[in-house]
């Protein structure tokens, strides 16, 4: 018996440790629990390379600020480059055929890539006497025995910038009179350069020796009215501009120095009258003019006269020229009637021919195009084609060629607002759950090829395949709820007014919107998206039910700006309903009430304080009406310093409002900080969905401690006057950095502190009674990060475990915030090594699980940080029973692990903002972070301790089940024949 028990126990030892948890990540694991989205933003200008052979490309540029070289045959990313945020991109071009040169930061920094791989080649720092536009003129007609200098205008001044190594050859200030230099122009085989630019009244002509930036001739003629708009140029030597009227065309002659003026009325030429606009577009020997909507294309003859060639209407977008052989020229324009495009490639030199004409079908959901770009081909017949690059009004990005979408990208995700989730329906209406399952044959071929790289016997092909399984495993990717909650719908408003719908599983598009009410029309001209509330959310046996979404945005910047609202369909992305602009929208204030139909009760407070409740259902009202007196809110006037507490009181009155939905305010609190010494910097409140396990909290020394909590506080930063500048530019003597936090219904300041030396970004979190937030220290030339804890003084008398285990205490009493707070605090700083981008924290579902921290870093990355190592009652010996509670040692700066990094070693480019959700299992939260990249994961704070993991080895404990049932029945036998052996004895 002692052997059995022997090899029973061993049995029980293997089994064991089968179960530990690891905390590496494997290669085969990649992609399992996260992915990771690669986006460029909106194209603002592109340049074709596909002189050469070998794969062709495009290089962009875009609105957020990155540089990128993507395939023409399938879209993807050759290389990709984001600037910082300040750094945005003016003009791009390709010198030489191998260099990208950009320009950017108002024209201050100018850069060249290698074309092939992005590496940069060389910077210069471009200084001038004040800010201008920025022109950039890269060597493509200069001779093969000239310098190859690279022109550029800005800042007031023109430089020459040798394209081998970036040096500054000359620089010549030409910031005087108030001229706008428009255009740069260097005449084939010749030795100067024209700049050209215009006043109020008055045109200017400079000729300047690409040499050595002597000015050769300057010249001016005043124009009687003066001019408006940009200033074109048709041909080398002549430019074009309308008068300050909007109704003459001025056709400008500038060779030698010579300046002459010729007017054209508008009405004369075409018959239309009223004001016109000068598209932009570079056309070669041409001009474009809109008016209303359409598009009036007038030839600039050599004597400078103008002749209109064409009227075309519903013209939606024009390209520049393109030249290519034998000097042909020719451009492109789009014409849309909802989703039909007709892409027309015409040439400069007859307009009666045009080289390409074909129509192509686009989703609606994209929007009207915007811009557009040219490249040419050769056929295999050895004629001349055409591909178009355009970008649409939802920000995405498609290839036209050949009748037909080549490729597309959907980058307006690169520019995420905000983010809200839906919980996936339990059955998807009109499918079968049996439809999105494995059939039986891929069932058991997926679990043999398992079972072989369980066993080793797997071949690398066997290997693949089940990592392709995995990776394409329907309960990851189905579209029905899981009972983990792991599966969930991302709903997430981009900067275009687009709405998609992102699958947890795998990031997948579910569905995409291009909503109504934020496309530009009559009655709004510049609509932005503000916030997403969760409007209806049905329970689970409302199952003929879908939830919705509020999305919020106004009509421009201003505070008065008039609002926008949209009820949108989680599951479809119907757009339900929508109210067009009306009153402004300063706060949405979602209430913790729901009607009979589930819909969430919102206020949305208004620029003049006034409250509107929605939905507008006199259902609604009653229920609002109860809790009348109950509602507060605060606002931050950072411009004005001042924090002020507001409340709900009674109904508007007639002359203000007469539908029953509008409700009057009051001020209740203000809190006034003076402009002299502080400025508001940041601010951070409490998630209001997050849940709290326990208000207790036990130390080593079996004393309790009671959190103070409460969703009304406030996390407030602000900073001396001398230290709202950039990190350095204050010395530490004359910078301070002031926290507070604030009780937001009655205004009381329940914590004050300084900290002498330090400035700003301040970054924060508060969760449950702590909050921490991220600084920088001048004095230490280091980042630091503080943690404040907050307790309930008014309950010290219930320290008593025993009454707390056997529910005698008062933590059911009644807590009333007007009652004056008896609180204690905790506080401690530590060093951190890194910038902040942003800050979050994890949540779960019931509080339970440890929270850790989730830190931005500026190399944009996800770092995990358990908040044990921001406990402010840390010390340098910790007792034996505090080292039991899990208090780690005081060290002065927090640790990196490089295994702490949840993006693994991916990036985040762009990082902006990381979102936490609670799965249902209590051990798992959810983590979406986004930027120009988009990513998303599952993290187990305190590790999967209520499940098992995914690499669970259920081939071992399968085989100890059946060693340990063999081993019974052995011992069974064995047993019985012992006693039978006994009794005949």
């Amino acid at each position: 018996m002692a052997k059995i028990t022997a090899f029973f126990l061993l049995l029980c030892i293997i089994f064991f440790s089968s179960c530990y948890n690891t905390f590496a990540l494997y290669e085969d694991q990649v992609g399992l629990m996260d992915w990771h989205q690669q986006y460029i933003g909106k194209v603002k200008k592109a340049v074709f390379q596909t002189q050469k052979a070998g794969r062709k490309r495009v290089v962009v540029s875009t609105e957020e600020n990155a540089i990128a070289a993507l395939d023409l045959r399938h879209g993807e990313i050759f290389w990709r480059l984001i600037l910082g945020v300040n750094d945005a991109i003016d003009e791009i071009d390709i010198a030489l055929g191998k260099y990208v040169v950009t320009l950017s930061s108002g024209g201050s920094v100018l850069r060249a890539w290698n074309l092939p791989d992005g590496q940069m080649i060389w910077e210069s720092f471009l200084l001038g006497s004040k800010p201008s536009r920025s022109l950039l003129l890269t060597p493509t007609n200069f001779g093969a025995n000239k310098d190859n200098v690279i022109l550029v205008y800005s800042n007031g001044c023109l430089h020459a910038v040798s394209s081998i190594d970036g040096d500054i050859l000359w620089k010549k200030d030409l910031a005087q009179n108030g001229m706008d230099v428009q255009h740069l122009v260097h005449p084939e085989e010749s030795d100067t350069i024209y700049t050209l630019g215009i006043g109020d009244t008055q045109f200017e002509a400079y000729v300047i020796s690409v040499r050595n930036g002597e000015v050769l001739k300057h010249s001016n003629m005043e124009f009687p009215g003066g001019f408006s708009g940009d200033l074109l140029l048709p041909t080398s030597d002549k430019a074009v501009v309308l008068d300050s009227s909007g109704s003459t065309l001025v056709s400008i002659s500038f060779v030698g120095g010579e300046i002459k003026f010729q007017k054209f009325q508008i009405s004369d030429l075409q018959g239309y009258s009223g004001v016109a606009v000068l598209l932009p577009s570079k056309l070669a020997g041409m001009v474009a003019v809109k008016i209303d909507r359409s598009l009036l294309f007038a030839k600039v003859k050599a004597e400078g006269t103008l002749e209109v060639v064409d009227t075309v209407p519903g013209v939606e977008a024009v390209s520049d020229s393109l030249t290519f052989a034998d000097g042909q020229t020719a451009f492109g324009l789009i014409q849309q009637d909802g989703g039909k495009i007709q892409l027309t490639v015409k040439s400069s030199d007859d307009w009666k021919s045009h080289f390409l004409k074909e129509s192509i079908e686009v989703d609606q959901q994209r929007g009207l195009v915007h811009k557009i770009f040219i490249n040419n081909y050769v056929r295999t017949d050895r004629t001349y084609g055409f591909r178009a690059l355009i970008v649409m009004e939802d920000h995405s990005l498609l290839l036209l060629q050949q009748g037909a979408v080549v490729w597309n990208r959907e980058d307006a995700l690169a520019s995420i607002i905000d983010v809200t989730t839906s919980e996936l329906p339990v059955q998807k209406d009109g499918v079968s759950v049996a439809k999105v399952e494995h059939n039986l044959f891929e069932w058991l071929k997926g679990h043999l090829l398992k079972l072989k790289a369980t066993l080793m016997i797997a071949t690398p092909d066997d290997l693949a395949a089940v990592l392709q399984i995995r990776l394409q495993s329907a309960e990851k990717s189905k579209m029905t709820r899981d009972h983990n909650g792991f599966r969930k719908l991302l709903i997430v408003l981009t900067r275009a007014g687009k709405l998609f719908a992102l699958h947890t599983g795998d990031g997948r598009i579910v569905w995409s919107r291009l909503l109504t009410t934020f496309r530009k029309s009559g009655t709004c001209e510049s609509p932005r998206g503000l916030k997403l509330y969760q409007w209806q959310v049905p329970h689970h046996h409302a199952l003929d039910e879908n939830p919705s979404v509020l999305v919020v945005g106004t009509c421009g910047h201003n505070s008065d700006a008039s609002g926008i609202l949209s009820f949108v369909d989680a599951y479809k992305g119907e757009e339900l309903n929508y109210l067009a602009p009306t009153r402004s929208i300063a706060l949405v204030i979602p209430l913790p009430f729901t009607d009979s139909t589930e819909q969430r009760l919102h206020l949305i407070i208004d620029a003049e304080g006034y409250g509107h409740l929605y939905p507008r259902t006199p259902e609604a009202v009653d229920i609002f009406q109860k809790e009348l007196g109950n509602i507060y809110w605060y606002s931050v006037d950072i411009n004005n310093n001042l924090l002020k507490g507001h409340v709900v009181k009674k109904n508007c009155k007639e002359e203000i409002a007469d539908d029953g939905y509008c409700f009057e305010s009051s001020d209740l609190w203000s809190v006034v900080f003076p402009s002299d010494s502080e400025k508001i910097i940041a601010t951070s409140t409490r998630i209001l969905s997050e849940v709290v396990h326990t208000q207790a909290k036990v130390n080593a020394d079996q004393d309790v401690l009671y959190k103070y909590i409460s969703k009304n506080v406030l996390f407030l930063a602000t900073v001396t006057p001398k230290a709202m500048g950039n990190i350095g530019s204050v010395t530490p003597d004359d910078s301070w950095l002031y926290v507070y936090l604030v009780d937001t219904i009655t205004g009381r300041v329940l914590l004050r502190m300084s900290h002498h030396g330090c400035q700003g970004p301040v970054h924060a979190v508060f969760s449950e009674n702590w909050v921490v937030y991220h600084y920088f220290n001048l004095r230490a030339h280091r980042y630091e990060m503080s943690v404040v804890e907050i307790y309930d003084q008014s309950r010290a008398d219930n320290k008593d475990v025993l009454k707390l285990v056997l529910g005698k205490h008062n933590l059911s009493a009644p807590v009333s915030s007007y009652a004056r707070p008896e609180v204690m605090t905790k506080s401690q700083s530590y060093f951190f090594s890194h910038s902040v981008k942003a800050v979050a924290v994890t949540s779960t579902a019931k509080g339970i699980t440890s929270k850790q921290l989730l830190i931005g870093t500026i190399g944009d990355q996800v770092l995990a940080l358990d908040k044990r190592f921001l406990d402010p009652r840390r010390t340098l010996n910790p007792t034996q029973a505090e080292k039991e509670e899990g208090i780690i040692p005081l060290t002065d700066t927090l640790p990196i692990m490089p295994q702490a990094y949840v993006t693994h070693a991916l990036k985040v480019e762009g990082l902006r903002s990381i979102i936490t959700i609670p799965a249902k299992l209590e051990s798992t939260t959810l983590v979406f972070a986004h930027g120009v990249d988009l990513f998303f994961t599952r993290l187990a704070p305190s590790k999967t301790y209520d499940s098992l993991t995914d690499d669970f080895n259920y081939a071992l404990l399968l085989l100890t089940i059946v060693a340990l049932v063999i081993a019974i029945f052995v011992t069974w036998i064995w047993s019985e024949k012992k006693e039978l052996q006994e009794k005949w004895r």
